[in-house]
C-alpha cells in the first residue's frame, strides 16, 4: 500500500484568477462589439459568426449586452465569455491567440459597410391622402347608421327588451342588425365571418361600402315587411266574446 505523500497539492488559485482577469477583459471588450452589432442590426436580440484563418467565432447578444462568446476552433468549441461557468484554462489560451483575428474579421465586416448607403434616396414621392375618401366612405356609413338606430328602436320598442337581433335575406345574402341600449350594436352582412357594415370596433373598407350599399335599402324594406306582419297579425285580435 502506498503511504501518503507529505507533499501539498498545488494551488489552482493563481491559475483562476489570471483566467479570470482575462475572461473579464474579453468580456467587456467583447461586450463593446455586441453593443455595436445590435445597433446595426436594429434589434436586442441577435447573433453573428466571424470566421479566421483559425476557426469561428460567434457573437450572442441580449438586450443589446453579450450572451456569450464561442470560439470554434474545428476540434473543439470554447466559450470564452458565457453565463455559465468560465472556460479551462488551456482552450481559453487556445482561443484567445486567435482573439485579435476576430476583432479584426469584425471590424473588416463594419468597413464593409461604409458607404453602402450613399448613393440611397431619401427622397420620396407625395403620399397620397384618404381624407375625400374616409370622408364619403364616413357620409355613406352616417346615413346606414341613422337608418340602423331608427330600426333599433323600432325593434327595442316592439320586442320590449333592450338586446335583439332582426336578420332578413337580401338577394340571398343574409343580413342581421343587432341593437342594444345605445342602438345598433353591428349590421353584419353575409352571416358569421362576413363584413360589418357597421361595427363598434372598426370601419369597413370604401370598397364594401361602395359593394353593399345599394342592398340597404333592400333590408329596410324587409324590415319594413316584418312590421307590416306584425301589425296585420294584431289587427285580427277581437276582445270581443
Amino acid at each position: 500500500m502506498t503511504e501518503p505523500t507529505d507533499r501539498d497539492p498545488a494551488s489552482t488559485e493563481a491559475v483562476a484568477e489570471r483566467r479570470d482577469e482575462v475572461v473579464a477583459r474579453v468580456a467587456d471588450h467583447a461586450g463593446t462589439i455586441a453593443r455595436e452589432l445590435a445597433l446595426l442590426h436594429g434589434g436586442d436580440y441577435g447573433k453573428r459568426s466571424f470566421e479566421t484563418e483559425r476557426g469561428e467565432w460567434t457573437v450572442k447578444y441580449e438586450a443589446g449586452a453579450l450572451q456569450f462568446l464561442l470560439f470554434d476552433g474545428g476540434r473543439t468549441e470554447t466559450y470564452v465569455v458565457s453565463t455559465k461557468h468560465p472556460p479551462d484554462p488551456d482552450p481559453l489560451a487556445t482561443a484567445m491567440e486567435d482573439y485579435d483575428a476576430f476583432v479584426a474579421a469584425y471590424n473588416d465586416y463594419v468597413g464593409s459597410l461604409s458607404g453602402v448607403l450613399d448613393d440611397v434616396a431619401d427622397e420620396f414621392p407625395e403620399v397620397a391622402s384618404t381624407e375625400s375618401v374616409v370622408a364619403e366612405r364616413d357620409r355613406v356609413l352616417g346615413a346606414i347608421r341613422d337608418a340602423a338606430d331608427r330600426m333599433a328602436l323600432e325593434l327595442s320598442r316592439y320586442e320590449a327588451d333592450e338586446y335583439g337581433t332582426f336578420a332578413a335575406r337580401v338577394d340571398g345574402t343574409r343580413w342581421e342588425l343587432k341593437w342594444d341600449v345605445d342602438g345598433a350594436s353591428y349590421l353584419r352582412v353575409g352571416g358569421e365571418g362576413g363584413i360589418y357594415l357597421l361595427s363598434q370596433y372598426e370601419q369597413p373598407s370604401a370598397r364594401d361600402v361602395r359593394r353593399l350599399a345599394g342592398d340597404v335599402s333592400g333590408f329596410v324594406a324587409a324590415f319594413n315587411d316584418h312590421v307590416e306582419d306584425l301589425d296585420a297579425g294584431l289587427s285580427t285580435v277581437s276582445l270581443d266574446p
